[in-house]
């Protein structure tokens, strides 16, 4: 198949839009719907018959106006829903492994594609030098043509917008709630410039409010829009820490600027410099480090389409052969992928066919190490 790589029709996009939508699928388990079926419609059609073989009785996909009302709802505040596929999205978060099926935005969406983007983040109760010192090295690295991406948090994330919105260069805040909900309530006339002068950045539907458990899919974004991750003042369990986790993982460089260890802010930012991450004092020196970055491929499609199921009636057959023994070997403990294709003597797709029936049901737990684990059956 060729790569879809265009921009989706209205009927294409509420089908992208539903099937993000719909209980149960996550980043992950949209792609390799999409892969099995060819087109998000199929992959709709087929999500009740799925959740329904991995033991849910009754499943229903996320209905047509609610899609049509979160597109309206964008447009209304100037703002738009882009799919993975889509061109104008950003190509160095489709190269993440669990990016967002769609992204909503609001403001310039020319800055998605531009290619080099830097993440500046830090603790919300930052010293006035961490502020000061975020707020000049983002103005500097918006002089330099970068784009800064933050989270709009208080302390070095606003500082870090801020400073980029003075060199009168591009910025991008990425919500934890929707595109249209502000928070925290102070930056509300930071949050205006931002969505006049740069641009807002959400995975979840307009209208949702901030919760502890979005907080981290955030991070994710902010560093997988961005070749390199700066963090400036961090305490050992902070939020920063898990976006340079997060970074490490996607391949992208990890910098810190380091700090006294006397300050409880700093004991993060040092770590990750004793863990390997590059210690950074100034704006040329993020500089040269994101000069360095090589062997990153940002122009990841996979083979999409908008035409119709993927024939294969053979794995739809010893997919219904080899199910229950798959299930008899699931159980509480994690197990490794390949472990239970070597015991169940079934080839991958299969496998995978099973595994994506029971995420729908969501009777499927995915640990680190490509493990899953069995839930308890639901109704």
């Amino acid at each position: 198949m060729e790569p879809l790589s265009r921009p989706l029709t209205d009927s294409e996009r509420l089908d992208w839009l539903r099937l993000a939508r719909s209980e149960n699928v996550g980043p992950v388990t949209f792609r390799r719907l999409i892969d099995r079926f060819g087109s998000a419609k199929r992959a709709l059609e087929r999500l009740p018959d799925l959740a329904r073989n991995g033991g849910r009785r009754s499943y229903r996909p996320c209905p047509l106006n609610l899609a049509q009302e979160e597109l309206a709802r964008l447009a209304e505040i100037g703002g738009r829903a882009i799919a993975w596929v889509e061109p104008d999205y950003p190509a160095a978060l489709r190269a993440v492994d669990d990016a967002p099926a769609v992204i909503t935005v609001r403001g310039r969406a020319d800055l998605l594609t531009h290619p080099r983007e830097v993440a500046l983040v830090g603790a919300r109760n930052a010293s006035a030098n961490g502020r000061r010192f975020a707020h000049d090295m983002a103005r500097e690295l918006a002089e330099a043509g970068l784009v800064v991406v933050s989270g709009l948090a208080r302390g070095i994330d606003g500082a870090a917008h801020a400073g980029a919105l003075a060199a009168k260069g591009g910025t991008i805040a990425v919500l934890a709630g929707g595109v249209d909900v502000l928070y925290p309530p102070e930056h509300a006339d930071l949050y205006d410039r931002i969505a006049r002068d740069g641009l807002i950045v959400a995975e979840m539907p307009p209208g949702t409010e901030p919760g502890a458990r979005l907080f981290p899919r955030r991070n994710r974004i902010i560093s997988g829009l961005s070749l390199g991750t700066v963090v400036i003042e961090a305490a050992l369990k902070s939020g920063s820490l898990i976006t340079a986790r997060f970074a490490n993982e996607q391949g992208r460089e990890v910098m810190a600027v380091p700090g006294s260890p006397l300050d409880p802010r700093c004991r993060g930012t040092n770590r990750l410099i004793r863990e390997g991450a590059l210690l950074v004092e100034d704006a040329a020196q993020v500089l040269e480090a994101i000069d360095g970055v090589r062997n990153l491929n940002l122009n990841l499609f996979n083979n999409v389409n908008d035409g119709d199921q993927l024939a294969d009636s053979e794995i739809e057959k010893e997919t219904a052969d080899i199910r229950s023994n798959i299930l008899n070997l699931l159980g509480p403990s994690p197990v490794e992928v390949d472990e239970l294709l070597r015991q169940c003597h079934c080839s991958a797709p299969v496998m995978g066919m099973v595994l994506l029936e029971l995420d729908l049901a969501g009777r499927l737990e995915r640990h680190p190490g490509n493990r899953v684990s069995l839930l308890a059956k639901v109704a």
